[in-house]
């Protein structure tokens, strides 16, 4: 009799999941049935290449959960590097499963290829992630997300990599999400997003410290969740800046795409998606088989480019979920 049943639930689970994708329907709020894709631990990857579009084939996992070693680690992601004196370094979201919310971590590389774990550098009583490292004025910053604090905390390197200090919150009052800053025409600008991942914020500064002014055409993107949260730094290709965004439309960080800034002063703003987007999107190597959302280039001495990346691999599951 168990053996009866157990067989009905699993036919009527694969009826019911292919129903589910004939119809289009998203598992977001849905009653999931036997064996349904869930998704699984983010790891990271470095891409190569001469062009935007070779970095999805040529991505390689290079950092998981199990290279963690000083915490009890589900997941790394949102990588940024930074190269300092011939060495490569890379910043991470390391999430804590003891204390049940991310820490940031780093990695060291020779060559930007092959990567080793180091410690976490950075811990607060709440979660951070997104850790947006950059040089300013002969000093090392740092803006990770610490949305869980509502707000956008600016911290400096005291001791390069390993000891950082709070200099300022520069936002204050939201959850702000994934805060991405740089430099254009001699001011600051930052994006930020916020109403879970649905608009796109842009604020703008004279100096880093601030005071930070909201941009009067903000929200730039508005209830667009398929492009409005940034996923990496903004860099500069030929000579345009380029912003890169994460689809959370059906669910969150589903793939990358470009998009490049067409004009930005204080008044107005405008940007256009490239052609070849998304650039970053799962595929059926098993550590990136459910999502891609994430990415910070580089652009080397060869005019090639490396790339951080992150991928969550697919997991299958038995039992009904709401």
């Amino acid at each position: 009799m168990i053996y009866l049943i157990l067989t009905c639930a699993v036919f009527c689970g694969f009826i019911m999941g292919y129903i589910y994708r004939w119809r289009g329907v998203p598992f977001v709020g849905k009653w999931k049935t036997p064996f349904m894709d869930i998704r699984g631990e983010f790891s990271i990857g470095i891409s190569v290449g001469t062009t935007i579009e070779e970095l999805q084939q040529n991505s390689i996992l290079v950092l998981s959960k199990q290279d963690v070693n000083d915490v009890n680690a589900g997941f790394v992601s949102d990588p940024f590097l930074f190269h300092e004196k011939g060495k490569w370094y890379m910043f991470m979201e390391v999430f804590n499963k003891s204390r049940k919310c991310a820490e940031i971590g780093m990695a060291t590389s020779d060559d930007g290829l092959k990567w080793s774990y180091q410690s976490i550098v950075l811990r607060e009583s709440f979660h951070l992630s997104y850790p947006y490292i950059f040089e300013h004025q002969q000093e090392i910053w740092m803006i990770p997300e610490t949305g869980s604090d509502n707000s956008v905390r600016l911290y400096r390197a005291v001791d390069f990599p390993r000891r950082w200090k709070l200099e300022k919150k520069l936002l204050e009052g939201k959850s702000y999400a994934d805060p991405s800053i740089f430099q254009h025409n001699e001011l600051w600008w930052m994006f930020v997003s916020y109403n879970m991942s649905r608009d796109l914020i842009l604020y703008f500064a004279n100096d880093l410290l601030g005071p930070w002014q909201i941009h009067p055409r903000s929200p730039i993107v508005y209830d667009q969740p398929q492009k409005a949260r940034c996923a990496g730094r903004v860099v500069t290709i030929d000579g345009k800046l380029i912003r890169f965004a994460q689809d959370c439309e059906q669910e969150y960080g589903k793939s990358v795409s470009a998009f490049c800034v067409e004009f930005l002063d204080k008044e107005n703003y405008k940007e256009t998606q490239l052609g070849n987007s998304p650039i970053l999107y799962p595929t059926g190597q098993s550590w990136k088989s459910k999502a891609m959302h994430h990415i910070d280039l580089h652009s080397l001495s060869d005019e090639s480019y490396l790339a951080a990346v992150d991928g969550q691999k697919r997991k299958r599951v038995f039992g009904l979920k709401y």
